[in-house]
């Protein structure tokens, strides 16, 4: 099944729930890798959603992996290099990550809000925590720029799917 017949799928099932259903699909869609606030925040627009009830719900679930990505990344690509055969793709995450560890680095704070902010593939909350535990950051240096980075691309996402400002459908 294409992703966009299954986004389609998925918005049909959504607009069928209550306003509560859907704010909880939301934040269960954007806690998913790729996906994210980028993904859910549409689906949720698509389904009739308001934007002040599907913001808070994808940025919430967005946030949730975060500090376990920013503890455990470096220990999860570590076991899974010993004993799995997802070596591998262990290995292709972690240099993603580290692709885009110079621009983070010589930004610091705002490099890592800036680079979470651009709803783009290859850019988010999971990047970017994985990003810092591939720096040695500590949550409570990293958690604040990825939550407002997260923020940031939510209204950026809403202001496209909900047409914002003047701008989407």
């Amino acid at each position: 099944m294409a992703l966009g017949a299954f986004l389609d799928r998925l918005t049909d099932f959504l607009q069928g729930l209550s306003a509560g259903y859907q704010a909880l699909m939301t934040f269960l869609i954007s806690i998913v890798p790729v996906v994210e606030l980028r993904g859910a925040v549409p689906v949720a627009a698509h389904a009739g959603l308001p934007w002040y009830a599907a913001l808070p719900a994808a940025v919430a679930g967005n946030m949730l992996p975060v500090p376990f990505i920013i503890l455990f990344a470096r220990r999860v690509f570590i076991w899974l290099r010993r004993h799995t055969p997802f070596g591998r793709f262990a290995d292709r995450l972690e240099a993603r990550a580290v692709r885009r560890i110079d621009t983070v680095k010589k930004y610091q704070f705002f490099g890592l809000l800036i680079f979470v902010a651009i709803p783009l593939p290859g850019t988010g909350a999971w990047t970017g925590a994985t990003i810092a535990a591939m720096m040695n950051m500590r949550i409570k240096t990293a958690f604040l720029p990825v939550l407002l980075g997260v923020i940031a691309a939510g209204f950026i996402m809403a202001a496209l799917s909900y047409g914002l400002f003047g701008l989407g459908a």
